[in-house]
């Protein structure tokens, strides 16, 4: 039995036309783009047109894309390369209590070496208040940093108007995009950010390639320094079949996603309403719109998310409890605690993410497996017959 595969947030599979355009600089064209000499020619016209891609699928010319080895160096290098180059200006940041954490832990090691920080909470539905940035800011304030949608549980925040108050501050803004660039339109024009990090593997890219957008005017200092790849702004020989990977699956999205965007909402719908129609003392977790069309959330009460994720595997369903990032270092999803929910609802977090290969009888599959896993599960808790027992007698 083929598995269910419904962790694209974590990985999604490399396009069939991505690996053919990526194959000839493992081999033939092997050659260092910085050479001068014939061998580094068709490598450094490879990248700059990679680069041409990337920027026609956000929106921005290609000379504002820097390409970086994954989604959280690029959140690194906008954070720490920005406030490094700009340190005269205030030592003040702004973000919110969920962001990725290669946002976060940037932010607190700033924290630690004198930097002000203000986190500001989301609400039920994990969105942050555009008048709390607002507020937030001071004069003082260098940098606000808000990712453009959660990764766990789909809310989209409102980065237009957040984009809006940040120009009028003159406050730089900074985006983790990870989860949408590719996914869903993502046009630099009409957000104003001044800073984006996304990565290929988002949009069935290889993986070990990202880009930071760096708006141009804005200026950072290279995290990683020593020579002049990248207009001297990230050192290091440059992953050239990487690089080349995310430009095809960058035009391939940008194709896609007209087609793409309005089908996995409708099977992510069809996930959500199936099983909370099933499902007791199970809810949805994120916004209901606007939300981003491949994630389905949950936090299903008196159960081990970690349990239901491995029931659900030897089913063949292959879904996440959380952030691929944290689920080995934290039971319960720090998202979830900080939209309110108790830590005995967050534990049974678990997120099924949809990709170009979900079909709708696989969601069939799943919403005809699922409730027997949890009512499996349910069966050894004391907690669930307590409650069960109060809910007959009500």
């Amino acid at each position: 039995m083929k598995p269910i595969y419904l962790d694209y947030i974590a990985a999604s599979p490399l396009l069939p036309e991505a690996r053919a355009a990526m194959q000839p600089y493992f081999s033939d064209n092997f050659g260092n783009p910085q050479s001068r000499h014939a061998f580094g020619v068709a490598p450094r016209q490879a990248i700059e047109q990679a680069r041409a891609q990337v920027a026609s699928l956000i929106g921005c010319l290609p000379r504002e894309i820097i390409f970086t080895a994954s989604g959280s160096e690029a959140n690194n290098l906008a954070i720490q390369g920005l406030l490094a180059a700009y340190a005269k200006r205030g030592r003040h940041i702004v973000t919110t209590v969920i962001e990725h954490y290669s946002v976060a832990h940037p932010i607190k090691y700033l924290e630690q070496v004198g930097y002000e920080v203000t986190w500001l909470p989301v609400d039920a539905e994990g969105r942050v208040s555009v008048k709390a940035v607002s507020d937030a800011i001071r004069k003082d304030t260098v940098l606000v940093s808000i990712a453009h949608a959660n990764n766990e549980v789909g809310t989209l925040q409102p980065l237009q108007e957040i984009a809006a108050v940040t120009e009028q501050a003159g406050v730089f803004l900074h985006t983790d995009a990870v989860a949408t660039v590719g996914v869903i339109p993502f046009d630099c024009s009409t957000l104003s950010v001044d800073l984006a990090a996304f990565s290929a593997q988002s949009f069935h890219g290889p993986k070990g390639v990202g880009a930071l957008y760096l708006r141009r005017g804005t200026r950072i200092h290279p995290l990683i320094a020593g020579g002049i790849q990248e207009e001297g702004r990230r050192a290091g020989t440059e992953n050239v079949p990487g690089i080349i990977g995310m430009g095809v699956a960058a035009d391939a999205a940008k194709a896609g996603m007209e087609r793409e965007v309005p089908r996995l909402t409708a099977l992510r719908d069809q996930l959500i309403g199936g099983l909370l129609a099933q499902v007791p003392f199970m809810r949805l977790t994120g916004a209901s719109t606007p939300r981003l069309p491949h994630i389905a959330s949950f936090a299903v009460e008196y159960l081990d998310g970690a349990a239901l994720i491995k029931s659900l595997e030897q089913h063949g369903i292959l879904a996440a409890s959380g952030s691929s990032c944290s689920t080995d270092a934290l039971k319960i999803s720090p998202v979830l605690t900080a939209m309110g929910l108790p830590g005995n609802i967050a534990q049974g977090g678990i997120v099924f993410s949809l990709g170009l290969g979900t079909t709708a009888s696989e969601i069939e599959t799943v919403l005809s497996v699922f409730p027997a896993c949890v009512a499996k599960i349910r069966q050894v808790s004391p907690l669930f017959a307590e409650r069960l027992a109060e809910t007959l007698t009500a």
